[in-house]
């Protein structure tokens, strides 16, 4: 016997799926009702039982204007399905989860996939589309200080020298160094001219570290005690992600450079396996992928994966699915 249902993040069944397969803080409740209190959106979990296997996909349900509507789509990072390595499992399973959101009104399902997590990318591309938008950066924290000095290209070192030489400290986990860092996290936004959604508010960020709790962490640097800026950053099951990084206004003496090196000394010691630092814009080889890029060698494909819950509705929205609407902006009426 199969059964699906969505499930709230304070269903018990939703951490008991999580215990039963390989996945990362993207798929826990409590970050996925965190993320889901910065849109009004409703946080939920799709998940399908058969056979004592398990499959599993948190989604943000979001009205859509102007009508009695939803759509779905994937929290804030990398939250995309995991489940039993099985796939005719994951056929049924991406059948049923259409079915059940057509049912709750969903018109559309958009979810970001994990670049780390082997998932049967060929059955959601036959339940959906799925597009690849380029490769993020991962750091292998398996392999010895000389290993990854060498694979960090030669400008990058020698800043990072030039930021010791300066006096540059990284400080990790001192808390009451997350207000000052909040403060360089803004300037950074007005820098580089981010939209509104991501100035997250102090209370935001307050709220992340108690929700997440030992799975965040703070590493700040300092000169002079000034504070140059910071890396906010994952740890989960071996699993490192940069969640957000920024320098203050001004000088910084290459401070970005060392906390990215500082960060992954620190997971290493702490026997991570992996540190993800991410892509570019949009999944793009841009400035700030060349950026990453040239801290390590590892590099895994980006994908999204895009799909029409209820056919009637998505047309009277957006007239009949192309190419060209399913592999640009998603859903093309939003």
């Amino acid at each position: 016997m199969a059964d699906a249902a969505l499930l709230s993040p304070r269903d018990p069944a939703w951490t008991e799926a999580l215990d039963r397969v390989r996945h990362d803080i993207y798929h826990i409740p409590e970050y996925v009702r965190l993320d889901a209190g910065l849109t009004g959106a409703t946080p939920v979990a799709y998940r399908y039982d058969e056979a004592g296997r398990v499959f599993l996909l948190p989604l943000l349900l979001r009205p859509v204007p102007g009508t009695d509507l939803q759509d779905a789509i994937s929290p804030y990072g990398y939250p995309g399905p995991v489940g039993s390595a099985d796939a005719a499992f994951w056929s049924r399973a991406t059948a049923t989860m259409t079915e059940v959101l057509c049912t709750e009104g969903v018109v559309t399902a958009f979810a970001r996939l994990h670049p780390l997590l082997p998932g049967c990318r060929e059955v959601l591309a036959g339940s959906g589309t799925v597009v690849q938008h380029g490769e993020t950066v991962s750091i292998d924290l398996t392999l010895g200080p000389d290993e990854l000095w060498s694979q960090t290209h030669r400008s990058h070192r020698n800043q990072i020298n030039k930021a010791k030489r300066a006096g540059v400290e990284i400080v990790f986990d001192d808390w009451d160094l997350f207000d000052d860092w909040i403060g360089t996290y803004h300037a950074t936004m007005r820098r580089v001219g981010a939209t509104d959604f991501y100035f997250f508010g102090a209370d935001h960020f307050h709220r992340l570290r108690a929700a997440v709790d030992k799975h965040v962490h703070l590493a700040v640097a300092t000169l002079d005690g000034q504070v140059l800026g910071g890396n906010l950053f994952f740890e989960y099951a071996g699993m490192m992600h940069t969640h957000l990084q920024s320098t203050a206004d001004g000088p910084i003496h290459y401070a970005d450079k060392l906390l990215y090196h500082e960060v992954r000394m620190w997971g290493r010691a702490r026997n991570n396996h992996i540190y993800h630092l991410g892509g570019g814009v949009g999944g793009t080889a841009d400035s700030l992928f060349r950026y990453k890029s040239q801290f390590a060698a590892g590099r895994q494909r980006f994908h999204t994966w895009r799909v029409i819950t209820d056919r009637g509705n998505y047309e009277k929205l957006s007239g009949p699915p192309t190419p060209e609407s399913m592999t640009g902006r998603f859903p093309p009426y939003r």
